[in-house]
């Protein structure tokens, strides 16, 4: 009986037309990445982890964006509540980039108090059924889209509460995977368009957009292009109009930032992503490995959104492995609201990539008579 070519899939994996010494070569990358991953069991733990998905420090923070919110909603200027607010709870205001951006601020104090959770919940369930439509595609058998329904629920766990709706990370990161869950082939407004707001909320989320100029510019999408620079040139100019309006209220005598040059290596981002999903529920070496496997899913995925994902997660590892402090590692929240769902390619891309290292030619003889 013939094998069939594919597990979950409904095409072949990036490694099934891998040739025996590359796919040796693969499965050597593969073991080293779960090493690498292992290394997350030495690095720090990120400061005050010690209920919830997110630790504890991180909702002192959300009390100084809460107060800034309802600072905002009695009518105050943003920029005078928001620095009265840090300095208030000992926050360095230097450089304006520590103090965020009004728009989530703005937004939510112009809604009713149960509007900031009602549209999370839309938000989320939306980029739930993008995603479930578009993973859709990919498995077209049931059990498999059960599975991956299932692990982007685990990836938005953080993502489903509703007293992180103070929290940027939370907002950019779903506007992030909303944004590359529409992205297709001559379909770049609407993503534009979310990366746009990500940005407008949390500044890091252009690290994202500048990987998507990258890859459309790569591809020769040169009107995709053209429309992520076109973002990032209204975000920069955003960026400077709000440089100049908090050196407005801020002065030499306020405290200055210590710096994001943590250098904790991939490990802390592995640790981290671990912390942002539902792995954090597992012991911490099973969860380091699980997120080698998402991260080989991804790259087994052949297809241009599998690539962006993992173009993206590979971006953000730099990011968080060089400059995130122990206190920042929420900035895993920026990519995690589906990456768990890469574990659903794991089983066809391990299938492929361990075939041709084990596939033993077999000799037919053919007697033919005369």
């Amino acid at each position: 009986m013939a094998r069939s070519a594919t597990l979950w899939l409904a095409a072949p994996s990036r490694f099934a037309a891998l040739g025996r010494a590359r796919a040796r070569l693969a499965i050597g990358v593969l073991v080293l990445l779960l090493v690498a991953c292992l290394t997350a069991l030495k690095v720090p733990d990120p400061a005050a982890v010690s209920t919830g998905p997110i630790g504890q420090s991180d909702q002192t923070d959300l009390m100084v964006y809460e107060k800034i919110v309802a600072g905002v909603r009695n009518g105050g200027d943003y920029y005078i509540v928001a620095t009265d607010a840090l300095r208030a709870g000992g926050y360095p205001l230097r450089p304006f980039f520590t103090v965020r951006m009004p728009s989530l601020a703005v937004m939510q104090a112009a809604l009713p108090p149960w509007g900031p959770t009602a549209l999370l919940y839309l938000l989320a369930a939306y980029v739930g059924m993008v995603w479930g439509l578009r993973l859709g595609e990919a498995l077209p058998r049931t059990l498999p889209r059960i599975a991956a329904l299932l692990l982007l629920l685990g990836s938005m766990l953080a993502f489903l509460q509703a007293d992180l709706a103070a929290f940027h990370e939370i907002w950019a990161g779903l506007l992030i995977a909303l944004s590359l869950g529409m992205r297709r082939p001559g379909r770049w407004l609407e993503p534009v368009a979310f990366a746009l707001a990500a940005m407008l909320i949390r500044e890091t989320a252009a690290l994202y957009a500048l990987v998507m100029l990258a890859l459309a510019w790569l591809e020769g999408e040169r009107r995709e292009a053209l429309g992520w620079l076109a973002a990032l040139a209204l975000f920069a100019a955003a960026l400077a109009a709000h440089a100049h309006a908090v050196a407005g209220v801020t002065g030499p005598l306020d405290p200055a930032s210590p710096g994001w040059n943590g250098l904790l290596g991939f490990g802390f981002f592995v640790k981290a992503l671990s912390l942002a999903t539902a792995l954090q529920l597992l012991p911490m070496t099973a969860a380091a490995l699980l997120v080698g496997l998402c991260l080989f899913g991804w790259a087994s995925w052949n297809d241009p959104l599998a690539l962006r994902m993992l173009v993206t997660l590979a971006a953000y590892a730099a990011l968080i492995g060089i400059f995130a402090r122990s206190d920042t590692f929420y900035w895993a929240l920026m990519v995690a609201p589906v990456f768990l769902a890469g574990l659903v390619f794991v089983p066809d891309g391990l299938r492929d990539l361990f075939r041709p290292p084990l596939d033993r030619r077999r000799i037919t003889v053919t007697r033919v008579a005369r």
